[in-house]
């Protein structure tokens, strides 16, 4: 898709974004593997007339993490197992800290419905650098994925069970959805 210039919006209304976790240690089988939405939060792509002029940002509320779904495990989640897992994940995971991307780079690739972003993640106080691709298909779909290894950003993966299941250290953080026209 060639994507015109201007501001194209992306939030909760048009897109979701989604944290998928895994799960290790000799108690794995006892836990769940993850897929958390992120309730609240937007995304702006600028495009300029020059290519490698565009610009991405993100924004997202730290406490509006909330469990879609929970693959595996002994049982099923209840719905005291899922406030649980929010009280968890805005106290001892994320500590209510500013979750924002600003891009240092991103280059649109003329044809290929691509955008390459490099730029700034901060994450739990921490600011450190990550690329991803966006795509962007013929009719506005857009859809991106980026691993973050939690540990690299200062966060310790939460564990359980004296420490026998844990979360991985990698999330797989997936935006999906369609773009707004500028203007609209």
């Amino acid at each position: 898709m060639s994507l015109e210039t201007g501001t194209h919006r992306l939030g909760p209304a048009n897109a979701t974004l989604s944290v998928r976790t895994g799960r290790s240690g000799a108690a794995a089988k006892a836990g769940h593997d993850l897929l958390i939405d992120v309730t609240e939060w937007s995304a702006t792509i600028v495009v300029r007339d020059e290519p490698a002029a565009a610009t991405l940002e993100l924004t997202a509320n730290p406490s509006s993490l909330r469990v879609r779904e929970g693959t595996g495990g002994m049982q099923a989640l209840g719905e005291e197992d899922l406030d649980n897992i929010h009280q968890t994940i805005d106290d001892e995971v994320l500590r209510r800290r500013t979750i924002s991307f600003r891009s240092r780079s991103a280059e649109l690739a003329p044809g290929e419905g691509l955008i390459r972003a490099e730029g700034e993640l901060e994450l739990f106080g921490n600011s450190r650098p990550i690329a991803f691709n966006l795509r962007i298909s013929a009719d506005g779909a857009v859809a991106a994925t980026a691993v973050v290894k939690q540990s690299e950003w200062g966060m310790k993966p939460y564990t359980a069970l004296f420490g026998a299941l844990k979360v991985a250290d990698e999330v797989e953080v997936v935006l999906e959805g369609h773009l707004e026209t500028p203007g609209s």
